[in-house]
């Protein structure tokens, strides 16, 4: 389990204001707001119940420290720089959080974590979360989080109006990660396999753990705050230019809380379009002088 970083959310006095502002009591429309839905994930959250609130947004810009362990040639993680990214992450999530809160919604939907580097910068990385805060408009039930802070959530609006079907609810954005080190091969290991199929066990066995740490890490937080499963897990793999033998794995995925069995699916049936194709440009037609041109080219000839 990483250590979770402290409880420093501290939001900029501007955004504070403007949240204020945008604020409203719960049974009353919001008079303005803000979003990143397209229109049909607008439609679909609201067909489930919810109204956007305001788009919201974190930031962490982070330097990452020195890993001094050196050991080319063997396999091991790189602590400091798992705990940097983490930790990054983390703050980027809670200030979202933070920012949600402000307008008294229920929780986050369409989360989406982005690196960014700069020139300026180097050694350094920018971690920004952002999304749209909802509420919901059945003041009788509960979708906060056990400890009352808003749920968060990567699903799209038309994600999240299924798994509401499912008689399950979003819970927590639950995340793990894992920088690792991949040991060069000797030269005598790779002369032996010069020419031939054969495994690479140093490899497979590198990112195999590397993947299996970040797993249980999102796992652990998903127990954490007691939900029942995740959903929409993602895997990805990135450098941050450490080195060809460094990576990171990042798992992220949606913790759910299940409060009942599914519904049977409906049958199927058929459905006519009745949208309109997108129209294709005219073709170019030649325009009389070329035609004039090109007759009287071959009547001369």
């Amino acid at each position: 389990m990483l250590d979770r970083p402290g409880p420093d959310v501290e939001i900029p006095e501007r955004a504070r204001h403007r949240l204020e502002g945008m604020r409203s009591t719960p049974g009353e429309t919001p008079a303005f707001f803000t979003s990143d839905l397209s229109v049909n994930e607008y439609y679909l959250l609201e067909q489930s119940g919810f109204e956007p609130l305001g788009f919201v947004m974190g930031s962490s810009f982070y330097h990452i420290g020195i890993q001094w362990t050196i050991a080319p040639f063997q396999n091991y993680e790189l602590d400091v720089l798992t705990q940097a990214l983490y930790h990054a992450r983390e703050n980027a999530m809670a200030r979202m959080e933070e920012e949600a809160a402000l307008l008294g919604a229920d929780g986050v939907v369409g989360v989406r974590l982005e690196v960014g580097q700069h020139l300026w910068g180097l050694g350094m990385a920018e971690f920004t979360a952002m999304g749209t805060a909802v509420r919901s408009m059945q003041t009788e039930r509960n979708y906060r989080k056990p400890n009352g802070r808003p749920f968060t959530s990567d699903l799209t609006g038309q994600e999240f109006w299924t798994l509401l079907r499912t008689r399950c609810r979003p819970v927590e954005l639950a995340m793990g990660n894992c920088v690792y080190h991949v040991a060069r091969r000797g030269f005598r290991q790779a002369a032996t396999m010069f020419g031939r199929n054969v495994e690479l066990p140093n490899y497979t066995q590198a990112l195999y753990s590397a993947r299996e740490l970040a797993l249980e890490r999102l796992q652990t937080e998903a127990e954490r705050v007691k939900a029942n499963g995740i959903v929409g897990v993602d895997v990805s793999q990135s450098n941050f230019g450490w080195g060809s033998h460094v990576i990171e794995f990042f798992a992220i995925g949606t913790a759910v809380i299940r409060e009942g069995h599914a519904p049977p699916a409906p049958d199927p049936s058929f459905t006519l379009m009745l949208n309109d194709p997108p129209r294709r440009p005219p073709t170019p037609m030649r325009s009389p002088v070329q035609s004039s041109g090109s007759a009287d080219a071959g009547h001369a000839g």
